[in-house]
Order: structure tokens, then sequence, then C-alpha cells
């Protein structure tokens, strides 16, 4: 279709039922206007015709911090934020790319190796991708998109993940027929994320963004991950799920990061094996002193919150499935306290000045004063907490939350049900 003809199919309420479902009754015509708005700059920088629109959510996680990159369990969900392209295919190996609030780049796929310049670029992830489709055997070429996104940068809600699975799914759809699945994106995603962006990533992330729903995800067998989807809403439930962003930088944190699964490999490694999750809690312990000695005690620490946020994964993902959202919440708790104390991300060792998430945590639990629940968010160090505020107190607690923070640092979230997809 051409740019015209979608924007004519969105005021005349053509894809009100796709955008309700996605955004939310509400937010039908802002998001029509966002649309639009997306379309009119994609025409003036790379003409209306052939045009095709994509979506790819964010994510949030709601157990499992830390656990995928150690072949763990994870509880995470899509939302209602996502990264949306327009898209026109071409014949040259250039991928063009207009994102907004950034400077516009090109990227030519002509070759496909890594560029060490790249690293730690938004280029190096399209690279990486293109090249991993190609391996596959795929004639993949290159594109013009026009981008933007309401997942925040930096706000725990996987806004790289959702670029990634977003570059898959148009190239998917452009010149691979459809026939990756979703976890196949998801694994080309941190493929271009680990070896072309150069940062050490679980999979956690990508598969979020590019399933829908809440979803329970065991990486025994990283190639292979099990995803367990499951129903749940809960501002049904009497709590709205929300995350507030600390403002935290994020721009020195990748040694804090990556030192989490180094650690816990240190560790497997001292027992003959890869990762946490070939051993067991009671295996770790058995060589307390021999971990202690070599790989340090804030391994062993990690170590130990790794097996027992697994059990949480279970624990609550049996809570959601019989109902009881009490006991889900409790899990919700001690998930945050185990990231809190034993993972030990939620400020960085480096810069023990700035403790952004604690002081969130300490006030929102203030307020809450037992009511509903807390936990630091995504990857920490900075950045954002997690939140189940009862419906009737979710002013309230903006109100209160904002005043220290700033005014837009609580975001309100809704679980979005559709996957990564071509949307016109």
């Amino acid at each position: 279709m051409t740019c015209k003809e979608i924007r004519d199919k969105l005021e005349n309420g053509t894809y009100n039922r796709l955008l309700g479902e996605i955004y939310g009754e509400k937010e039908v015509a802002d998001q029509q206007l966002r649309y639009e708005a997306l379309l009119e700059r994609h025409e003036a920088a790379f003409g209306g015709e052939d045009v095709r629109v994509f979506s790819t959510s964010g994510r949030t996680e709601l157990a499992g911090n830390h656990t995928d990159h150690n072949c763990g369990l994870v509880l995470a969900a899509s939302i209602q934020l996502d990264t949306i392209a327009a898209v026109t295919p071409c014949d040259k190996a250039l991928i063009e790319i207009h994102s907004e609030g950034y400077d516009p780049f090109t990227v030519d796929i002509s070759s496909l190796e890594p560029v060490k310049s790249e690293e730690n670029t938004a280029p190096a992830l399209f690279r990486g991708i293109a090249a991993a489709m190609a391996k596959k055997g795929y004639p993949v070429k290159g594109f013009q998109a026009s981008i933007t996104s309401t997942v925040l940068k930096g706000s725990g809600l996987s806004s790289s993940a959702a670029l990634e699975v977003l570059a898959g799914t148009i190239i998917n759809d452009l010149y691979c027929k459809g026939e990756f699945t979703t976890t196949e994106l998801a694994q080309i995603g941190q493929y271009a994320e680990n070896v072309y962006f150069n940062k050490p990533c679980g999979l956690m992330d990508q598969v979020a963004c590019a399933n829908g729903g809440i979803v329970m995800i065991d990486f025994a067998d990283p190639d292979k991950p099990v995803i367990d989807p499951l129903s749940y809403n809960f501002r049904d439930k009497g709590y709205t799920l929300m995350v507030v962003d600390t403002g935290g930088n994020h721009a020195d944190l990748t040694p804090e990061y990556a030192a989490v699964p180094e650690e816990m490999k240190k560790a497997a490694a001292l027992m003959g094996a890869s990762v946490c999750r070939e051993k067991s809690e009671a295996d770790f312990l058995a060589a307390f002193e021999d971990i202690r000695e070599k790989a340090g005690d804030r391994a062993l620490l990690r170590v130990i919150h790794f097996f027992r946020e697994n059990e949480r994964v279970r624990a609550m993902e049996e809570a959601l499935q019989s109902d009881s959202i009490e006991a889900y919440l409790e899990q919700v708790i001690a998930s945050g306290n185990s990231s809190y104390k034993y993972l030990q991300n939620v400020f960085a060792s480096t810069h023990p000045e700035e403790q952004g998430i604690s002081l969130a945590l300490a006030l929102s639990e203030g307020f809450l004063n037992g009511e509903g629940a807390s936990r630091v968010h995504g990857g920490g160090f900075a950045g954002t907490i997690q939140l189940y505020v009862p419906n009737r107190r979710v002013d309230e607690y903006i109100s209160f939350i904002e005043a220290y923070f700033g005014d837009g640092a609580a975001t309100v979230l809704r679980i979005r049900q559709r996957p990564t997809c071509r949307m016109m």
C-alpha cells in the first residue's frame, strides 16, 4: 500500500480494532495520530509507495532476574509500549534508518562481517541481524525505514531488544517469506547483540518482545527454549502493573551487567559445569570454601539467587494458574529482596553514591504500606523499579513518586497479547 492508502484506512477506522487490542480502547485516537505522523515522516524521507508498517513491543520482566544467561527460568510479558516502523523495500544492499530523536544512518550490507567501529551502536544490530538471516540462505536485501518508539531507552523495558526483534520481523516479512518463528527472531536478535553490538546478554528480553502476553520461559536448552503462555489480567484482580524510571545513567554500566553472568559461570566452572543450571544449589554449597576462595563471595551469593529465583518463577506461574494474586505478590516481594541482597544489582558497586533504585523502593514500600508489591526491574544497577499498585491508589501513587523523580517517571503498563508483527 501507499502511505496515503494506509492513512486513509487509519482515518476511516479500518484499524481501530487492532489498535484497541494492542494499546487499549482509550488510546486508539492517539495511536491513529502517532501512526499517521510516522507515515508522513516516511513519505517525506523516502516517498510514499510500497509501504508496510511493523510493531514490536517492549517487555516487562515479572520474575527471573538475571537467570536466563545461566539457562534458568523467566516469567515475562509483552507490553503496550512498542517500537513501530514504516518500511519500503529496495533492491540495493543498503539499510537506511530514520529513527525519531536520532541521527539517520545507513548500513551497507554488501559486507556482513562485524565492524569494530560499529560496536555499541544501532547499525551493528541491523548488520548482525541481516547477517544471521542471510547465513540461513535467504536473499536478504536492503530497505528504508522510519522508526518511532514509546519504549524509553534505558527504562528497563528492553528498547534494544524491541529494536532487534523489529529489524528481524521486517527482514522476515520482506525477504524470508515469514518463515522465521518468534523464537528464532529472538535468537537472531540476541546473536546480533552478543556478536555485533558486543554486549553480553541472555535471551529473555528478545523472547518476551517477540511473543505476546505473559510467558514462562525455560532456557534449559537455549537453542530450544520452552515457552508456556499464561493469561492473566492484574487490573481485574485489583492491581495495576507499573514501572518507575529513577533516571539512572546506563552509559558505563556494561561491566556491571557483564559481571553477573561471568561470576555465575566462573562458579559453575569450578563445579565442572558451563552454567549454574547443570548443577543444584546443594552442589554449590558442598563446594562452599572452594568457590569463596576462587570465585568470591558475591559469585556464590549470585548462584544462590539463581536457584531460588528459579523456584520463585515456578511458584508465581502456579499462583497465576490458580488465580491466587496474594500468593503471586508474596513471590514478587521475595524476588525483589533476593535481587537486592544476593544478586546485588540495585546499584553499581563502582558508584555507590548513586542509588536511585534503592530510594524508589524505600519510598514505594512506605507508600504501599503492605499493599501490592515492588521490586527492581530488568537488568538493574540503574533505571527502573516495578510495582503492583492497588487500582484505587494509582493516581495517588503517581503524584507521590513523581514529586521525587519528576513528571513522567511513572508509567502504567498494559500487557499486550499480540506478538511482533506486520500491522499494515
